[in-house]
């Protein structure tokens, strides 16, 4: 049905751009340029990030091996223990396992003197035939070169080569001989160029000869990593203009210690993320997401486990971080390479402390004790912090076997209960905040049983009617405690995504999140979409932005910091939503009045132009008839349409940009414009005497 539904839709588009379409009312909207609201932050546009599995491992990060520091043992397949489940009852995560060459048994782990963590592998070499290990399922680009080494110890009887293999002939590989080894670790290097590319390459570290050779770490990269991040897909990070990115997590946050991911990459032991039931090689500390946000050009803020997690270990996260190298956590972090100080703002105390989900779940009330001390401790190190907590509004919270599509009515009996932890920070934290953070999720559903039309703007408006619920819900709480507008209290709308599709149809809802962000700047100053790598379509060697990363590179150039957003009217009401599926869909009604269209507009950071946006989620062209109150823009402007030839439209690597942004001309003719179906528009036009 599904499959029917968008093909009647992407026939009902086509239609309308024909010459035979019948013309749409205009939609009237005004704009009012005497009612503004506080400039856009350059956080709004923030992302989240959180290491699970191969999100950062394979995304943002260059290493090209799984479980480098052998946290499993080198065995075959049918020895591979599978992992537990995760704390929602998920399957764990899967890795790329080291398997044996030359026989099943000819690796030994070393549990008594291993390199780093548990163990390592030891293997004893015959005269006459090649023992080891090797690893496969990597992916390679023709032409480009990658470098790796080995911390190795040994035998010097044994002689050790290191081979990349990327096809089946015996010209499709590269084989480096390293000394012999010794009794004291070393590390060895080699580098390799493969002539073709490949999917499924391996890399095979065998000998021959008499004694044994032990492997206790090993790394290879594309040589054009910077520190450790892949070039491109940082580069497409830093397009985004971010202003933000929340860092490290996450769930797995709440049983990590940031304290064993420090000091020398190869001797940080591994670890196990219980949250995701996935293995940390660790690789990733503090140093290496700080200097993620200096590559792509972004503030960090920071997430301090408040799971299993103390204040003494957030306070002394805090001195490493932004204490002076006379400090004690300040003299290590200049030990490690880093003398000054990282001066890092942002601050969040613990992730979804609320949820059952989260390891170190406990009553609100404990939980608020907790976040005091936190704070008290984190404040006594660096007072200039801002510090934000982590809330959860009533619409969110509900017991775990209950569904839900919250109202404003529904939800009215829980605030100040067990279901208010936003309220009980409010309530019993006062002092300890300056922002509260929010997450939301929402899972894309179809409506089976509605009309083409109403089924897409229906599935378009779902996640902004998060945002519009978390405002009112804000507004509540302005009401009941009038000192957050004195002490300018914020929101953070740190965590938020809706899961499914990318591509034109997604980017259609994503636009309407933003935009309806965008409607609340007095108080929603900070959002982190989840996550960053999600703005892409990567493969192990290349990337491009995805349809969703051109939403947000689009609104981050035309609705970026410094632009003030202008109050518009309608005569228009979006409408209740007629067919209500599913669960924690919040009952509420996001956007302008100007249905079926979606507006904002503002005023450029210099004053010098009026910028509108529009949303329309509808497949006929659309035309806005507007009133403008105390602003003159000129008749000639300009306009950056995102859209693409249908709703499944998509940007993939390897394949042309079904989404795009096109630049071109905008005229205001007769106080009018046009909205091209299923687009997103931002119109410029330069304000008289400006």
């Amino acid at each position: 049905m599904r499959h029917r539904l968008i093909a009647s839709a992407c026939m009902v588009w086509a239609l309308a751009g024909s010459a035979s379409a019948a013309p749409t009312a205009p939609i009237k909207v005004d704009i009012d340029g005497t009612r503004r609201s506080a400039a856009v932050t350059k956080y709004e546009y923030g992302m989240f990030i959180e290491p699970i599995g191969g999100l950062v491992a394979r995304t943002l990060w260059a290493e090209l091996l799984d479980d480098r520091k052998f946290y499993y043992p080198v065995v075959p397949q049918a020895r591979d223990t599978p992992p537990p489940l995760n704390a929602e009852g998920r399957p764990g995560v899967s890795y790329r396992k080291w398997r044996p060459i030359g026989g099943d048994d000819v690796v030994v782990m070393d549990t008594k003197a291993p390199y780093v963590g548990a163990q390592s592998p030891v293997v004893t070499v015959d005269a006459a035939s090649k023992r080891g290990f090797s690893q496969a399922g990597i992916g390679l680009a023709k032409g480009k070169r990658y470098d790796g080494y080995v911390q190795i110890a040994g035998d010097p009887g044994a002689k050790v080569e290191v081979t990349l293999v990327w096809g089946p002939a015996p010209s499709d590989r590269q084989t480096v001989a390293l000394s012999a080894p010794s009794a004291d670790w070393k590390r060895a290097d080699f580098s390799f160029t493969p002539t073709a590319d490949a999917t499924d390459a391996r890399l095979e570290i065998t000998g021959q000869g008499q004694g044994q050779f032990k492997i206790g770490a090993v790394s290879l990269m594309p040589s054009d990593n910077i520190r450790g991040w892949r070039a491109d897909t940082t580069a497409i990070a830093k397009s985004l203009n971010s202003g933000f990115w929340r860092l490290p997590g996450g769930n797995f946050l709440s049983d990590w210690d940031w304290h064993g991911a420090i000091g020398p990459r190869d001797k940080r032991a591994p670890m196990f993320d219980h949250a995701w039931s996935a293995m940390q090689p660790n690789d990733i500390g503090m140093d290496e997401w700080l200097d993620l946000t200096k590559i792509i050009d972004v503030e960090p803020y920071i997430t301090v486990n408040a799971g299993l997690g103390d204040a003494n270990s957030a306070a002394e996260e805090v001195e490493y971080i932004n204490g002076p190298a006379t400090s004690t956590w300040g003299a290590k972090r200049a030990a490690n390479g880093h003398p000054e100080p990282y001066r890092v703002k942002f601050w969040n105390i613990g992730n979804e402390p609320y949820g059952w989900w989260q390891i170190g779940k406990t009553s609100l009330d404990y939980y608020m004790i907790k976040h005091n001390h936190f704070a008290a401790a984190m404040r006594a190190v660096d007072p200039s912090i801002t510090l934000i907590a982590s809330g959860a509004m009533p619409d969110q919270l509900h017991p775990r076997d209950v569904k839900e599509n919250p109202s404003l009515e529904s939800i009215a009996h829980k605030f100040g209960t067990e279901e208010d932890w936003t309220g009980g920070f409010l309530a019993k934290a006062w002092g300890n905040f300056d922002g509260i953070s929010e997450h939301w999720y929402d899972r894309p559903e179809e409506r089976p049983n509605a009309p083409a039309d109403i089924e897409l703007m229906e599935w378009a408006r779902s996640p902004s009617n998060h945002v519009r619920m978390k405002a009112e819900e804000w507004k509540i709480y302005q009401s009941r405690f009038p000192a957050m507008k004195d002490k300018n209290i914020f929101l953070s709308m740190d965590e938020y995504a809706y899961f499914g599709q990318v591509n034109l149809k997604s980017s259609l809802a994503y636009a309407m999140v933003l935009q309806e962000m965008l409607r609340h700047t007095d108080f929603l100053t900070m959002s982190a979409f989840t996550t960053g790598a999600s703005t892409m379509d990567i493969t192990p060697t290349t990337s491009v932005m995805n349809a969703t990363g051109l939403v947000f590179k689009l609104y981050g150039e035309r609705f970026g910091a410094g632009v003030t957003p202008l109050a518009v009217d309608g005569q228009s009401p979006q409408p209740a939503p007629q067919y209500v599926v599913g669960s924690a869909h919040p009952q509420v009604r996001a956007g302008s009045s100007t249905y079926p269209l979606d507006v904002i507009a503002g005023v450029s950071p210099d004053g010098k132009a009026l910028r509108i946006g529009v949303v329309n989620a509808t497949f006929d062209s659309q035309t806005v008839a507007l009133k403008l109150k105390a602003l003159k823009p000129k008749a000639a402007g300009r306009q950056w349409v995102l859209t693409g030839a249908s709703l499944k439209a998509e940007n993939k690597v390897g394949q042309p940009a079904g989404v795009t942004i096109a630049e071109r001309a905008a005229k205001l003719s007769g106080g009018r414009l046009t909205a091209a179906p299923t687009s997103v528009t931002v119109f410029e036009f330069p304000l008289d005497g400006r």
